[in-house]
């Protein structure tokens, strides 16, 4: 009897990743269960976009596993590499759409690409993608004359026009109005759901996220700060965790940056001549 696949389509087993002597994840594990919506979050410069490029392949780990339905990726050959990419697909940060290209040939690259697909089919494929996400009328249209939220749409009919198994969305709320945005993150649940994938999305944005997100991963400091449901993300009480979902401006993550004391810089109690030089003023 065949045996069931793993419950995790994507696992990190104590990774490691940096640029030069700054570590960006140190050691890190976590799990993204099949079939579910992921969600990453954390302070900017976290490494939630580099989890992204390090699935993907982009940048290879420098200890530890990057497993893709059970394959470390960090291990694949260019053959193996592409191989898997074709079972992904990627939303870009402002959707990355192709500028002389139409609405229907960016959605249709990826098929030209990848498969010998006739273009009857293509076409049909296309315009059921483009349906999806609400824009099967605008196939005829440039990337220059449609609106920010419409085009990262049509990158998200791109990135599912090849039926992968999992589909991560770089910062896919990033600049969008209220209406948008909503949009945008009832596509990601729906979309998810009625085709059967497996979903990791970069977000700041915590109402959205926290509505649609099955599991919740919050970096910090190269590590897990803490990882659940929504729910339990919001019961977190760890600090740094507390001030990130009720959006403190201090707490662990200083609101003033490191420095002298007020005392010091501005010379209270001091002898003038004991005041440290100022670039450009007189003592």
């Amino acid at each position: 009897m065949a045996s069931s696949p793993p419950e995790s389509l994507v696992e990190l087993c104590n990774l490691t990743f940096g640029y030069g002597e700054r570590v960006i994840l140190d050691d890190i594990s976590l799990s993204v269960p099949r079939g579910k919506v992921t969600a990453l979050m954390g302070a900017s410069g976290g490494g939630k976009t580099t989890i992204l490029r390090l699935i993907g392949g982009q940048n290879r780990a420098q200890a530890g596993e990057v497993l893709f339905d059970g394959q470390d990726v960090t291990l694949m050959d260019q053959q193996q590499l592409y191989a898997a990419r074709r079972r992904m697909g990627m939303l870009f940060q402002f959707g990355a759409l192709f500028a002389d290209l139409s609405v229907f040939e960016n959605v249709a690259f990826p098929l030209r690409e990848h498969t010998n697909l006739p273009e009857a089919l293509i076409h049909d494929i296309v315009l059921m993608k483009l349906n999806a996400v609400g824009l099967r009328g605008a196939h005829g249209l440039m990337p220059s004359e449609v609106s920010g939220g419409m085009a990262r749409r049509i990158a998200l009919a791109r990135a599912i026009a090849l039926d992968p198994e999992l589909v991560m969305y770089d910062e896919p709320f990033s600049g969008l109005d209220p209406i948008s945005l909503g949009t945008a993150a009832r596509l990601i649940r729906q979309l998810n759901d009625s085709m059967g994938l497996t979903s990791i999305f970069v977000s700041h944005e915590l109402e959205q996220t926290f509505a649609i997100a099955d599991h919740v991963i919050i970096l910090a400091n190269g590590k897990i700060a803490t990882q659940g449901t929504p729910a339990q993300v919001r019961q977190s009480t760890d600090p740094l965790v507390y001030q990130y979902v009720n959006a403190l401006p201090d707490g662990p993550v200083r609101f003033h940056y490191p420095g002298p004391s007020v005392e010091e810089d501005f010379g209270f109690g001091v002898e003038p001549a004991q005041r440290p030089a100022q670039r450009g003023v007189a003592p």
